[in-house]
């Protein structure tokens, strides 16, 4: 691996450089063990530690397949999906390996008694498989999370319709956060220059399923002035769709759940913000029955903030907690569309609400390749911004998916995996020095946005070498308290469950 190391950090490595370096047998990878699903048994889902059950292995390089890339991985980092895998929640994700491993003989690969997770990167294409042209070794690319046959007829529209559609690195084997990870060529796009390698990580699955629910035609279509109710806005995923509101020339309205939150909203340029603890939201009477005059005082409380209007979108995620008053406070013609049910997925709603007033609830996942894409432009032009908040090395992705699943985090947070420390990879320094307000918006205080990691040195926290280069060293950062958006009960922007529904809508 230092050989492969020496040459990203080369300034004059050239492609067929790459092309000529040995492939090591194996590599460092961050996973979960068959043998231990059952660990948790009997425990609460918060009672779940993933620092128990995730595993930095060494493990062998996987066969290249046609259509495939080899990518050396820079950063990662840490979605939700990583979480439930963690707790092997709603179920282990080995029933997915062994599914997919029955396909062919090709993705019988994916069949191990181990899974290797994570469903971003940022790297450096190692090699490409037969069919492969679009993408050559040396290649800094980034990874978004789609994986598809396309042998269906059904999914030649809209690709997240084939029957054969899966989530690389959560239904797939050989994700993201490892040293090296497999991926399907049409899942790679054009690392974003004037970003590091950990910022350039962090968007992939958030950014683009922001994309499709909120502004896609797949999803919710958003337009110019429209109203957009955003639940858990300064989180992972919220965070995009508040980015994409203003950028699209809509009006965002941020549900958060703390002035810190409510401020982080604000200096991303909101101004309707919703604290939903201050406000003290109960929209569940108790574990059975909901409360149809929270929705009126909360639809009240929009109303205040839009100027008598309605919310046109409501972009959902958090599910059963507030999908009642999701339903309710939409305008009349309006879509609530919802890509998760991080506090439940038995939702429940006055239908009166919905068909009598000609409402539509759509539902959206991820995103197909066209729009992940449109999402990564974005990004690249520095019209979107990261959120990443703070960053881990490889071997602490335990804690950073117990801070996650803690919800003890803002924005995303990121993994390190063969970069030696924060700050590389940046390319266009002066697209860079425009924009470092903005990516820079998710550290939490000032005086670590251009320093190191905020719990050591940057040369302690790896055995490798640091960056010779100081002009490579731009941007390092310290992080602190992220949220990332698609997760599990209690967490984040989503009203948090604590014992039964009352608690809930807090």
């Amino acid at each position: 691996m230092n050989e492969i190391l020496d040459a990203i950090l080369a300034s004059d490595t050239t492609p067929e450089d790459f092309a000529a370096l040995r492939i090591p047998e194996s590599y460092r990878a961050v996973t979960v063990r068959k043998d231990e699903a059952d660990m948790f048994a009997g425990l609460t889902t918060r009672e779940k530690d993933p620092r128990k059950s995730l595993h930095v292995d060494e493990v062998p390089v996987p066969e290249l397949g046609p259509g495939e890339a080899l990518v050396a991985v820079m950063a990662s980092s840490v979605n939700y999906n990583s979480v439930w895998t963690s707790i092997f929640e709603p179920l282990p994700t080995f029933g997915f390996l062994e599914r997919y491993g029955k396909l062919s003989s090709l993705t019988k690969r994916h069949d191990l008694p181990y899974h290797i997770i994570g469903s971003d990167l940022a790297g450096v294409v190692l090699r490409t498989g037969p069919g492969v042209n679009a993408w050559k070794p040396g290649a800094e690319v980034v990874a978004h999370c789609l994986s598809v046959e396309l042998e269906s007829a059904d999914g030649h529209n809209d690709t997240m319709l084939d029957p054969e559609q899966r989530i690389w690195g959560f239904e797939t084997n050989f994700g993201g956060l490892a040293e090296i990870a497999l991926v399907k060529s049409n899942q790679l796009m054009p690392k974003p220059a004037h970003l590091s390698w950990e910022e350039a990580a962090a968007p992939g699955l958030v950014n683009s399923t922001a994309y499709r629910q909120l502004v896609s035609r797949n999803g919710a279509g958003m337009k110019q002035g429209d109203n957009v109710l955003i639940w858990g806005a300064s989180g992972g995923l919220g965070s995009y769709a508040t980015q994409f509101a203003l950028a699209g020339g809509a009006n965002p309205i941020c549900v958060v759940s703390s002035p810190r939150k409510a401020e982080i909203c604000r200096r991303m340029g909101a101004e309707a913000i919703i604290d939903r603890t201050a406000e003290n939201y109960r929209f569940w009477k108790d574990e059975n029955t909901q409360d149809p005059r929270e929705w009126k005082r909360f639809g009240k409380k929009i109303r205040e903030l839009t100027g008598g209007e309605d919310v046109d979108i409501v972009f959902e995620h958090p599910g059963r907690e507030t999908f009642g008053a999701s339903v309710y406070v939409t305008r009349k013609g309006g879509t609530i569309a919802t890509c998760a049910s991080t506090s439940g997925y038995t939702h429940e709603y006055d239908n009166r609400y919905l068909w009598m007033s000609l409402k539509r609830i759509i539902g959206s996942h991820f995103a197909n390749y066209r729009e992940a894409w449109e999402a990564n432009r974005l990004i690249a032009k520095g019209r979107i911004h990261p959120t990443l908040s703070r960053t881990y090395r490889l071997e602490e992705t335990g804690q950073a998916a117990y801070d996650v699943h803690r919800n003890v985090h803002q924005g995303k947070v990121g993994v390190l995996c063969l970069a030696p420390e924060e700050g590389m990879g940046v390319r266009d320094q002066a697209m860079r020095d425009r924009h470092i307000d903005a990516i820079n918006l998710f550290r939490d205080d000032a005086s670590e946005r251009t320093g190191k990691h905020s719990r050591d040195d940057a040369s302690e926290r790896t055995g490798k070498r640091s960056r010779d280069d100081a002009s490579e060293r731009t941007g390092k950062h310290s992080h602190d308290d992220a949220s990332e958006r698609t997760g599990e009960r209690s967490r984040d922007d989503a009203p948090q469950r604590t014992g039964n529904h009352g608690e809930g809508a807090r």
